[in-house]
């Protein structure tokens, strides 16, 4: 059984001049399961997190960014809109998830992990796990006409998209690393000039696979890292980016 026709329109309402993502619900399934094994460890523990050196909660399967209130940071906020997603989908979603993170800081955060608001949301975020890998599908392709209107490269963005839609394993670059590193259009998303998401990960590529793919993200990263405010410490985190890089290379 394909996709949902909710979404395969809502795929296709924000792709111009572009083939849509095509997924059996087989595959969307293991699509969700291994982004959840990406983020959480495939753990429920993983579905409500707070990073260390981080302003912002991260939320479900994609650990979607939730900003407490008064704060705001380089990063796109996600998890407000998934909870609108699931909303429209027929979900009931907690009251709370419509506004600014509840907890302000990491230490209240993990203060408050086996507390009833935290319980709420991890079973809430277990049972939908189709629908947060929808939403990561709906943004991918939001994101194309985006990335084409900022690259000066847009024949080599587009061949690189369409190739790897093609495939499932070329999808499952596409859907995971626009949940792992954003679209690469922001401007705040931005260390010396240079950004690190979907978009220049593309405009690398030598060919429209899977490999490519990988080795592209891995020089992107590896740049970002470089590029990095030395306070950040981003090294910590490369060996395991390049981790998740080679995982493109497996059979979905």
């Amino acid at each position: 059984m394909m996709i949902s026709r909710l979404l395969c329109l809502l795929l296709l309402s924000a792709v111009t001049a572009s083939a849509a993502v095509s997924l059996s619900q087989a595959q969307l399934s293991r699509v969700g399961q291994r982004i959840w094994q990406n983020e959480c460890a495939g753990t429920i523990s993983g579905l409500t997190s707070w990073n260390s050196g981080e302003d912002f909660a991260s939320l479900g399967i994609g650990h979607f960014i939730w900003y407490p209130a008064g704060k705001r940071g380089p990063f796109e906020e996600s998890f407000p809109p998934l909870a609108a997603f699931l909303e429209s989908r027929g979900v009931k979603v907690p009251a709370y998830t419509k506004g600014p993170c509840p907890w302000n800081t990491k230490s209240a955060f993990e203060a408050d992990k086996g507390g009833a608001r935290q319980k709420e949301l991890r079973t809430l975020l277990s049972q939908t796990v189709s629908l947060q890998t929808e939403f990561i599908m709906v943004r991918l392709q939001r994101a194309l006409p985006k990335m084409l209107a900022e690259t000066k490269l847009k024949k080599r963005v587009q061949a690189n998209f369409d190739g790897l839609s093609a495939t499932p394993e070329g999808a499952f670059c596409l859907i995971d690393y626009v949940n792992f590193k954003g679209e690469g259009t922001a401007k705040t998303e931005r260390y010396a000039g240079q950004g690190w998401g979907l978009l220049q990960v593309l405009e690398g590529m030598a060919s429209p696979t899977p490999a490519a793919f990988g080795s592209s993200a891995k020089a992107v990263l590896s740049r970002r890292v470089q590029n990095a405010p030395p306070a950040r410490k981003e090294q910590r985190w490369l060996s395991g980016w390049h981790n998740r890089c080679d995982g493109y290379l497996r059979r979905l």
